[in-house]
Order: C-alpha cells, then sequence, then structure tokens
C-alpha cells in the first residue's frame, strides 16, 4: 500500500469537472485507489464517491492504492491535484 496526504489547492476544491478527470486517470490503475478525507473514505475510480467526500479548497485528502502499479498511480494522482486538476 501506498499513500500521500495532499492540500488541495484550487479555488472550487474537487467538484464535477475536476473528479471526472480524477477518476479517468485513475481508473487506468490496475490498482485499488481511494481518497479519505477526515473520517471518510471513497473509492477513487467512482465519481459519486470522490464527490461525495465534498473537497474543497484547503481540504487536506489522503490518496491511497493498493496493487500493481500502486507507486504510479499515487505519483500519478497527486501530480494531477497538485496541478490543479486543469482549473
Amino acid at each position: 500500500m501506498v499513500s500521500k496526504d495532499i492540500l488541495v489547492r484550487n479555488s472550487t476544491g474537487i467538484h464535477t469537472r475536476p473528479a471526472s478527470l480524477f477518476v479517468k486517470a485513475a481508473s487506468q490503475f490496475q490498482s485499488d485507489i481511494y481518497v479519505e478525507k477526515e473520517d471518510k473514505s471513497a473509492n477513487g475510480k467512482s465519481m459519486l464517491g470522490v464527490l461525495s467526500l465534498c473537497i474543497n479548497c484547503g481540504s487536506i485528502i489522503k490518496i491511497r492504492a493498493e496493487g500493481p502499479d500502486e507507486k504510479a498511480a499515487v505519483y500519478k494522482l497527486v501530480e494531477l491535484v497538485e496541478t490543479g486538476l486543469e482549473e
């Protein structure tokens, strides 16, 4: 298992469009991917799951992956969030 905490910096947080980009990127990996915020966890490959976390600007989330390509998955998804999810 590989995980990384990250601060969401884009001003709109992770709403519908950024969430769809995140889910699309997560779905390219074989590993199971989870996003955690506070005491909630969601499947990182599920649009409804990611949206249900209500991730706003300034939220700290954890991206966690378990599987054969877990390191690459976490690296790519952290990079995507750090660059603002194209916002």
